[in-house]
């Protein structure tokens, strides 16, 4: 048990020196691979884990974790923010050293939503939006697509989800529309859903363009997320996938178990992915 402490506390590279890193209890035959081959994927933030935090404060996280890639989410940036307010907010995110890969997740359920998406994504100056069109807007957003060479790549959800419960649903939309239409891959949502996350990647790849990573307790409908690690979504098979095909965009951390105190379940969420990297 100590030496997966020491494992987790080797590996969150950059974490602040007085966060605790619990012992976890699943997958320690994990970690006998090769270190010396280390396998690297962009590590970035789904803003929604910063639901109850402001930019200043969710920055402050982000350089104790480490990481500076971050996917903006309305609350930190709102859809309808004058320029004015877009060039502060990013500045801020600049001054902190994080990249505004993206935004969203963004909601499309009329053609003046599609519109105000793809022009706050022109506005923001990022080339992919992620999003959840509903599928009578699809042949609009992809011609908005194709007019503003903006990619949209659409976010599943678990089977609460009418639309787009699992990556299939929306593989099954997009698979035949413009190469810019694709998928934002979030883990726990497939899993739930009924897909292992290392399979859908393997299957939609061509389509992969993000991802939100976390994850759950159990291979069920309802359960509960947990600190990436300690449930059930088999990680260096998913960072083995990610390899195989040549991924090359972002893995965000979506950390949603105590989203008032955050930092610690992140951080051990964290080092658990940056280990797995170090070790597959």
């Amino acid at each position: 048990m100590s030496s997966r402490r020491n494992f987790i506390r080797t590996t969150a590279v950059g974490m602040a020196g007085t966060l605790s890193f619990p012992a976890i209890s699943k997958a320690s035959a994990f970690y006998a691979g090769d270190s010396s081959k280390a396998t690297t994927f962009s590590i970035g933030m789904a803003g929604y884990t910063f639901l109850n935090f402001d930019v200043a404060a969710s920055i402050e996280m982000m350089k104790k974790l480490d990481v500076h890639n971050i996917s903006v989410k309305d609350f930190h940036l709102p859809l309808n923010s004058s320029d004015e307010k877009i060039k502060q907010v990013l500045q801020q995110f600049k001054d902190g050293g994080i990249n505004v890969y993206t935004v969203g997740v963004i909601y499309m359920k009329s053609k003046e939503a599609v519109d105000q998406a793809f022009d706050y994504a022109k506005r923001v100056g990022v080339n992919m939006i992620v999003g959840v069109p509903n599928y009578d807007l699809l042949d609009y957003t992809e011609e908005k697509v194709k007019q503003t060479n903006i990619k949209i790549a659409i976010h599943n959800h678990g089977p609460e989800d009418k639309l787009y419960p699992g990556p299939k649903q929306v593989w099954d939309q997009i698979k035949d529309r413009d190469a810019r239409m694709g998928l934002c891959l979030d883990v726990g949502h497939a899993l739930r859903a009924g897909t292992e996350p290392d399979e859908a990647v393997k299957l939609y790849s061509k389509r992969l363009f993000d991802m939100h990573i976390k994850d759950v307790v159990a291979r069920e409908k309802n359960a509960s997320v947990t600190e990436i690690g300690r449930g059930v979504i088999n990680y260096p098979a998913l960072i083995k996938a990610l390899e195989k095909v040549k991924y090359n965009g972002m893995i965000s951390v979506e950390y949603e178990k105590n989203m008032k105190d955050p930092l610690v379940g992140i951080a051990e969420s964290v080092g658990y992915v940056r280990g797995v990297m170090k070790t597959v």
